[in-house]
């Protein structure tokens, strides 16, 4: 059997696994290890994975994630969330559909510290479907519009989907993190204009709030808000202008989120304890998650697949924006079956190669990548931002969110069409910083 054989039939394993509910990092390293043994034998198979688990955890550029996911963890544990929500509701709540474009502004500055999908989605579904509830808004909308706000979490910094995949391809960490920033505005005001516009089209979805806050009271609330703009300006800014590493970025973060937490009288220590008992599990999770991907990466770089695979597009003569296209699409439907951090440790070893083979920038490419499989995360069968929102929300029809969501999901796909299309709004932040 020829070890590209060996590879392609790797690879359907893997994703049987992953159908089977098997752990991730557990499937990818079985799939690893029984791949190499057989290319190799079972002496470098075992010497990988003897070795692999420390060179990894061991590196100093994955520090960036724990402390990146403490930051998140303790804001969210500490209740500040609630008070960002209220402070954005006091500006644009009192117009038609306010409350959901509100919705949506919370969890864009929420992912701003969380970095994670499933921690804005959740946390935002808690504080914001009541509220929208309590004005009759439609649950279709409510919760199509947290949803959409949830999937700004792997996207806007510090995002650990991208961190990840800087570790995987070795592109600059700090270029992918500022690279989702304008992408991430962009898709913010993209839902909101979609709001905007179903909103007009049936008012019934959304009541207009009859009482507006007071000038004052809108400038009170913004109290409420800059913990969250110093934290990013501090850490993302940081990066930016070269003050700090990435790695020395998350540290700052993670220590200015303790001091605000603490200066506003919400961090005790039960609550610091869960954040930091959440954080070590994440992060164990991802940790061997990258073990995994490690052991599965140097398999399918010794079966040659990907090699093989660059060679026959480069035969067939496409147009690099047809394979471009064809990536994105079969992203997307795996992204509807398999979830988006297992997804990317699958595919990166086979698609990256062929993305810089076509002339494509690997930054640039990261964040279209990201905002593909994001898709599949309101898609079913899968829809794993639904199934949250759907956990917080038991009283609503699944049905009626997957439906809710449809036009979320038009208005990403036009979004990625945007940052194809015009390739500079990715790249033009991250090349200043060169």
């Amino acid at each position: 059997m020829s070890p590209e054989m060996v590879g392609t039939i790797g690879i359907l394993a893997l994703i049987i696994l992953f159908l089977m509910k098997i752990p991730v990092g557990v499937s990818l390293i079985l799939v690893g290890l029984a791949g190499t043994s057989l290319i190799r034998g079972w002496d470098v198979a075992f010497f990988q994975l003897g070795r692999t688990p420390f060179d990894t955890a061991s590196s100093y550029s994955l520090s960036v994630i724990p402390l990146f996911i403490l930051m998140g963890m303790i804001l969210s544990y500490t209740g500040m969330g609630k008070d960002l929500y209220r402070a954005v509701d006091s500006w644009i709540g009192h117009l038609r559909g306010g409350l959901a474009m509100a919705t949506i502004g919370t969890a864009a500055i929420f992912s701003a510290i969380s970095g994670s999908l499933n921690a804005t989605t959740a946390t935002v579904s808690k504080i914001t479907l009541p509220e929208m509830e309590k004005y009759n808004y439609k649950p279709s909308l409510s919760t199509a519009c947290v949803a959409a706000g949830g999937t700004l979490g792997i996207l806007i910094p510090p995002s650990v989907i991208l961190i990840l995949y800087g570790i995987q391809t070795r592109e600059p960490i700090g270029e992918l993190l500022i690279a989702g920033i304008i992408p991430g505005i962009i898709q913010v005001v993209i839902f909101m204009i979609i709001v905007a516009i179903l909103v007009r089209k049936d008012p019934s979805l959304a009541p207009a709030k009859v009482e507006q806050s007071t000038v004052m009271e809108k400038f009170h609330t913004l109290k409420s808000v800059w913990p969250f703009l110093a934290l990013f300006i501090i850490s993302i800014g940081g990066i930016y202008l070269g003050i700090f590493t990435p790695t020395e970025a998350a540290g700052v973060g993670a220590i200015g989120a303790m001091f605000f937490s603490f200066i506003s009288k919400r961090l005790n220590w039960n609550r610091l304890k869960l954040s930091f008992n959440e954080s070590v599990k994440l992060t164990a999770y991802i940790f061997l998650i990258l073990i995994g991907a490690t052991i599965f990466s140097q398999f399918i770089t010794i079966s040659r697949l990907p090699v093989a695979l660059t060679q026959m597009v480069g035969n067939l003569e496409l147009n690099s924006s047809v394979v471009l296209i064809v990536i994105l699409f079969a992203l997307f439907l795996l992204g509807c079956f398999i979830e988006g951090l297992s997804l990317i440790v699958l595919t990166i070893p086979i698609i990256y190669p062929i993305i810089i083979e076509l002339g494509f920038n690997g930054v640039w490419f990261g964040i279209i990548m990201v905002m593909a499989i994001n898709i599949g995360s309101l898609t079913p069968p899968l829809g794993i931002s639904i199934f949250v929102i759907k956990g917080v929300a038991n009283h609503i029809p699944i049905q009626t969110i997957f439906k809710g969501a449809v036009p979320m999901i038009v208005g990403m796909i036009i979004c990625i069409f945007l940052l194809i299309i015009f390739p500079q709004l990715v790249t033009i932040l991250p090349n200043l910083m060169q």
